[in-house]
């Protein structure tokens, strides 16, 4: 079997460097414009609320004419193209309705081609975390040269990189071939009742609960380390820590998932993202504390992620394959994500921003019930 591997791997690079590029400096560069804590996490809440949505949009088009690669494609350009918007203003509601239409579009792409890559991969699924791990050395390389940069350089350079981050995705998306799932024929299940079985109800209902509590870390992990005395250097090289973990689950992951099984893989990896959450809120100023908590992240992002992947594709199959990978993304990352960057700019304002990472523990611990509860293999 032929498979694109570095066709596909190179989608990643990009998105996941894009995301390396926005995730980390967006809300220090909307700091830089004037905005206070609540404002940021609104505007953050809006990139992941688009996901809610727009998955599913572009997965019920994908799904019904087969042209994954075709929608990826156009969303990608269009994503381009709006996202300049951010350079004709900066005022808050001009931004509110760039950043609504471009992560429209650019929201859509990644689970159409999460599903084209596991198409590619036909039996050889567990080969996802060998071609995914391309996105995280992507982020890496986009966290820690931005690190570096924005020492030297004002972060008003943040937009120009990433419209050609974004443009990237874009050029190679050009080369990834279409790739349908070879048996939708003998798949007539109704979507109802995938969505039916408690597994399946469960499962989404934990990576909502999983992305609501990494919102405030994804929104105001680099204002907090900032605030507390760390340079923008050391800020990226902790980012750039996280996803190494990451990279190094990944490629064990297919060793660990036969072994140990989803399920007690994914109460582990919740146990890990409460103590992480924890000793973030705890622990600001002791750097190898932190240093700790960001080599969880190959827990509270690489396992669960890689296990929630290998199930939607297991739960999901045949025809229904781009529902599911839009169900995922859109509650997990849309819901659970815009729920975690809005509370955490509500939290911060009230209580404090130690207060934000003390609740997403909260919030993981009430993931970890309803895993043990909920989820058998």
């Amino acid at each position: 079997m032929n498979i694109p591997y570095w066709r596909l791997s190179g989608f990643y690079f990009f998105y996941f460097a894009a995301l390396g590029a926005l995730v980390p400096y967006w809300g220090l560069y909307l700091k830089s414009l004037g905005f206070s804590e609540v404002e940021i996490g609104e505007l953050f809440a809006i990139i992941m609320a688009t996901k809610i949505i727009a998955p599913n949009v572009w997965g019920w088009i994908a799904d019904h004419t087969g042209q994954r690669m075709q929608i990826v494609r156009l969303a990608s350009l269009l994503s381009v193209v709006c996202f300049t918007g951010v350079f004709l203003g900066s005022g808050f509601w001009w931004l509110v309705v760039v950043m609504v239409v471009f992560s429209f579009f650019w929201n859509a792409s990644l689970p159409q081609f999460e599903a084209t890559t596991m198409n590619h991969l036909q039996e050889l699924t567990h080969r996802y975390s060998s071609i995914r791990l391309w996105g995280s050395v992507g982020f890496i390389i986009a966290v820690a040269g931005l690190g570096l940069a924005l020492e030297k350089f004002n972060i008003s350079i943040l937009p120009i990189v990433l419209l050609v981050l974004f443009a990237g995705i874009w050029i190679n998306s050009l080369v990834v071939p279409e790739q349908s799932a070879g048996h939708l024929s003998n798949i007539h299940e109704p979507l109802r009742e995938i969505l039916a079985r408690k597994n399946v109800l469960t499962l989404l209902f934990v990576c909502f609960l999983v992305q609501a509590s990494h919102g405030p870390y994804y929104t105001f992990y680099s204002i907090y380390l900032e605030d507390n005395g760390y340079k923008r250097d050391l800020i990226g090289g902790l980012w750039a820590v996280s996803v190494l973990a990451e990279i190094g689950i990944f490629l064990v992951m297919h060793r660990l998932m036969p072994k140990f099984g989803p399920r007690n893989l994914l109460l582990t990896a919740l146990l890990l993202t409460m103590v992480r959450w924890l000793m973030i809120a705890g622990f600001i100023d002791s750097l190898p504390v932190l240093l700790l908590a960001q080599l969880l992240h190959a827990a509270s992002f690489g396992i669960i992620h890689a296990v929630a992947i290998h199930l939607i594709h297991k739960y999901f199959t045949g025809r229904h394959q781009g529902k599911g990978q839009a169900l995922y993304s859109s509650i997990s990352f849309g819901a659970g994500g815009a729920l975690g960057s809005l509370y955490s700019g509500y939290v911060w304002d009230g209580i404090g921003p130690a207060g934000i990472f003390y609740t997403s523990s909260a919030v993981i611990f009430l993931a970890f019930i309803i895993t043990w509860k909920g989820i058998r293999d």
